[in-house]
């Protein structure tokens, strides 16, 4: 996997490097800024962009909205966000116009290399991974009434695991329910929401759409 980082502390950023490549990996880029990366990606793409949400100059939140012009513009590649903040305002804005391909971790809370590793993997090949505590403050039910009311305690539980990017064979152990059990909430789901696969979208995916769609009212 052809991978580029951008994290602003060196020392990290030295061991994901030692990291990465002992694993087979190709570090295509190793910066601590945004814009030296985005200046570089028309010419060469890795296939994941592993950044973190404050870089220089400011400080604030140059890494997540580099993360949403790379989905914009280059949408093929893979974009996993790792740090110790929590962004919400752009990284609603980064799920919702991404059909996969996206990943928001947090430091402190990565619990090993495996965790990392699997997580980096699943944005490669197009999918999702999201710490649970990134989910539970996107997802925090807003002051309005909204869509997801009509879904029962179990149908969120499930829910929230497919917004991080679960298929429904983990949910199923996670939640110890058989993988049938999985299916039919997950189908209930879509149904409760009236979501179909239309435009192209999968209903899967539209569900968890909805779902941050619908906390963007919260007002944060």
């Amino acid at each position: 996997m052809r991978i580029a980082l951008v994290e602003d502390s060196t020392l990290l950023r030295a061991g994901l490097e030692q990291l990465l490549l002992a694993e087979g990996h190709q570090i295509t880029v190793s910066v601590g800024e945004a814009v030296t990366l985005l200046h570089r990606l028309p010419d060469d793409q890795p296939d994941v962009v592993v950044l973190d949400v404050r870089l220089p100059p400011t400080f604030t939140d140059e890494g997540v909205r580099a993360a949403l012009t790379i989905r914009e513009q280059w949408p093929a590649v893979g974009v996993l966000v790792l740090s110790q903040y929590v962004e919400r305002h752009h990284t609603r804005q980064l799920i919702m116009n991404s059909e996969g391909g996206v990943g928001y971790l947090l430091k402190d809370r990565v619990a090993g290399v495996t965790e990392f590793l699997d997580a980096l993997i699943r944005v490669h090949d197009g999918g999702t991974a999201f710490d649970p505590e990134i989910v539970r403050q996107l997802l925090r039910p807003s002051a309005t009434t909204n869509r997801l009311s009509v879904l029962s305690a179990r149908e969120r539980e499930v829910l929230a695991l497919i917004a991080e990017g679960f298929t429904n064979q983990t949910i199923a152990g996670r939640l110890h329910l058989s993988l049938s059990a999985v299916e039919k909430h997950a189908s209930a789901i879509f149904e409760r929401l009236g979501l179909n696969a239309d435009r192209g979208y999968s209903p899967r995916s539209l569900a968890v759409i909805t779902h941050l769609q619908e906390s963007a009212g919260d007002g944060s």
